[in-house]
């Protein structure tokens, strides 16, 4: 096959080698797309033939001359012999556009026709407003770009921002009257922000005569009302501690005013961009705010503080009453930044019962009852804790107590007291005895009083002290018990109170009255053999004189028939001869002297022998009796205002024994008291404070030298 296709190429080879070859186009002219103003070049190239060759336009013939006349922008070019018959037009104009074809006129052969078509590139757009564009942020706004000119073809229109296409745009022509295109628009629409503000935006102008288009920038000069930012310095402070706020804002045009509020209420006199203010717990709920103004608008920012503060009792556990053997319950709830720490504990203990807001008890018992404290311990910020307190009462029968009763004399006054714990309150709280019972008021010696318990205690709340008054205690009293006993809806209580029995005077005040006996004599016989000492070489004569307490109530001298006076007795005193037996006592009789109390206290006297130096004229130097008397009473010596003076006294002995007195009695009976007191609890004296009772008045032993 291969062969035989080769051998009919031959055969046409050599056919057209005898018979010539016949003119022909090696070369067409094709549309040519040319800017305005470049050149334009058509080709065409013929083959065997020598003839005329012209080029037309839209079917007018333009000559067969190379330079073409009449057409100055027009010419041919290329060897003619070669067969070169190229079209040059330059610079092509839009009137050049038209349709071209190359002609052998001879041999009848015309080309294709070859369509020129002119370009006209875009003229830069125009953004109207420009080139800068006033718009108010956050107000709906358009931007409009406009192409004119003759343009060919018609431009696109493109907005950029930093060489990014911008969406949001429409896209429109404008016809003229004749259909033709007049011009091109483009609307951009945007809703700029303050951030938009001295942005930078093109418009380009684009067509297949230009693809990399003409551009027109503008910038955005916005009008924005404030851009605040606020802050806090320091963001985290201590309650109590001061805190400054910077409100800064950009804005155009310039800010006109600031205001401050906190917590929507206005700080009064706060006007600037600074705040000074006191930080406490309300910072916390309540942000501080900035707003700030122009003429465009106003704008505000506000923050919180991180205040830290100690805890803040905001649920108070509240008292509660249930019965024995139930469950209960205490709630408190704190507030603090940082969160406290809650611990439950008993009033005055250390053990922690619960770490959370509530604390349950359950099968609650007497011994439960009494105070529990909610406590709030501080956190990291180290502020102070707080406590709160809930009582807790047990619902249980009567608790009674005895409490101690002050020893009674017979047949003197006396009281037994107990102690009565009970809630709820007793019922009653009855007296029992052998022969009766009383629950209050009166019945024959005894006497019923009730008070109330001193808060707190025996440390489960309140409660009662009953007393038992007794009048005129009886040798029974001693030796049996007296019941006490209280009842209420839940059951009964009750103990033995015991009366203890007072015999005599307590050792302790004979001690002590004898210690101030002997120290007083003490110094009686120091200060006398002082003046003895100072004056043991005077000329007075020495004679032996006693001490005398007058027996008598008229105050007139015991001297014998023998005795002498010298010197006034308004002046010296008495003077008392040296013959007083009746006032001597020797050894056996000072040890065997009688008790002055008649036995009622025990106890010993002590009497004193003296020898005080003899007055001139030889009697006792006394000093003078007090001036006014009454009738029957014995005369007392006053020795105070001589002690500063020397008298001629000398001391030649002192022994025991009692003192004498001129009162005829020492003591008198026992007054019985008219009414009774509350108990006095006096603290410090376990178990339970103690009642004083009242201690019977006794006239004071005098004792006259």
């Amino acid at each position: 096959m291969r062969m035989l296709v080769g051998a009919l190429l031959v055969l046409l080879f050599c056919f057209r080698g005898r018979a010539g070859l016949s003119p022909h186009f090696l070369k067409q002219p094709e549309d040519l797309v040319v800017l305005l103003g470049e050149e334009a070049w058509l080709p065409c190239a013929l083959g065997a033939y020598r003839g005329l060759v012209q080029w037309t336009k839209d079917g007018l013939a333009l000559g067969g001359e190379r330079d073409l006349p009449g057409w100055s922008r027009y010419w041919i070019s290329g060897n003619a012999a070669s067969g070169q018959h190229d079209l040059h037009i330059r610079p092509v104009e839009l009137e050049d556009e038209a349709s071209y074809e190359c002609q052998a006129t001879q041999a009848g052969l015309r080309s294709r026709p070859a369509q020129l078509l002119v370009l006209v590139p875009p003229e830069p757009p125009q953004v109207l407003g420009g080139p800068s564009v006033s718009l108010v942020a956050g107000v709906p706004s358009n931007l409009t770009c406009r192409s004119r000119g003759d343009a060919r073809p018609n431009p696109e229109l493109l907005w950029l921002r930093d060489g990014v296409r911008l969406d949001g745009t429409t896209f429109h022509q404008i016809l003229l009257k004749e259909g033709t295109t007049g011009s091109v628009e483009s609307t951009l629409f945007l809703t700029p922000s303050s951030h938009d503000d001295g942005a930078t935006l093109v418009c380009r102008a684009r067509s297949q005569a230009l693809p990399t288009g003409r551009d027109t920038a503008i910038t955005l000069n916005l009008q924005y009302p404030p851009v605040v930012t606020l802050s806090a310095e320091p963001q985290t402070v201590q309650e109590g501690e001061k805190v400054t706020f910077l409100c800064q804002a950009t804005a155009q045009p310039p800010v006109t005013g600031y205001r401050w509020a906190k917590g929507g209420s206005p700080v009064l006199g706060a006007r600037g961009p600074r705040l000074e203010i006191v930080a406490d717990v309300s910072f916390l709920t309540e942000p501080v705010s900035c707003e700030v103004s122009n003429a465009v608008g106003s704008a505000n920012r506000s923050t919180a503080l991180d205040v830290l503060f100690g805890p803040i009792l905001q649920t108070k556990p509240e008292a509660t009453s249930v019965d024995m053997g139930e469950d209960a319950s205490f709630s408190c709830a704190w507030h603090g930044n940082p969160l406290p720490r809650i611990t439950w504990t008993r009033l005055g203990g250390t053990q922690v019962l619960s770490s959370r807001p509530t604390l349950r008890l359950s099968s609650v018992g007497p011994e439960d009852a009494g105070d529990y404290v909610c406590r709030a311990e501080p956190g990291r910020s180290g502020l102070g804790g707080g406590a709160a307190e809930a009582r807790l009462t047990v619902n249980a029968p009567p608790v009674v107590t005895a409490l101690h009763s002050a020893p009674a004399f017979l047949r003197g006054p006396a009281r037994v007291q107990c102690l009565v714990f009970a809630s709820p309150a007793p019922e009653a709280v009855v007296w029992s005895w052998d022969e009766g019972f009383l629950e209050a008021g009166s019945r024959g010696r005894f006497l019923v009083e009730t008070f109330a318990a001193p808060e707190g205690l025996g440390g489960q709340g309140p409660g009662l002290i009953s007393v038992l008054h007794i009048s005129g205690t009886q040798e029974s009293d001693f030796s049996r018990g007296f019941n006490c006993s209280a009842r209420n809806r839940l059951g009964e209580g009750g103990t033995q109170v015991y009366l203890g029995r007072r015999d005599s005077l307590p050792t302790v005040r004979i001690v002590a009255g004898v210690a101030a006996a002997v120290t007083t004599l003490l110094m009686i016989i120091t200060g006398v053999a002082l003046c003895s000492w100072r004056h043991g070489k005077s000329s007075f004569s020495k004679q032996k004189n006693m001490v005398r307490i007058p027996g008598s109530s008229d105050g007139s001298s015991s001297r014998g028939p023998g005795e002498e006076e010298t010197g006034s007795s308004e002046d010296r005193g008495p003077i008392v001869p040296s013959d007083h037996s009746d006032l001597v006592l020797d050894e056996k009789e000072a040890l065997e002297t009688k008790d002055p109390t008649n036995g009622y206290y025990k106890v010993r006297g002590v009497s004193v022998s003296l020898s005080l130096g003899e007055a001139p004229g030889g009697g006792l130097f006394l000093p003078p009796p007090p001036p006014l008397r009454l009738p029957g009473t014995p005369t007392f010596y006053d020795f105070n205002p001589h002690l500063d003076m020397v008298p001629p006294c000398k001391l030649y002995r002192a022994r025991a024994g009692y003192l004498t007195t001129p009162h005829p009695r020492a003591f008198t009976s026992y007054i019985k008291p008219t009414s009774f007191g509350a108990p006095d609890l006096t603290s410090g004296t376990p178990p339970f404070h103690y009642a004083a009772f009242p201690i019977p008045t006794h006239q004071r032993l005098q004792t006259h030298v």
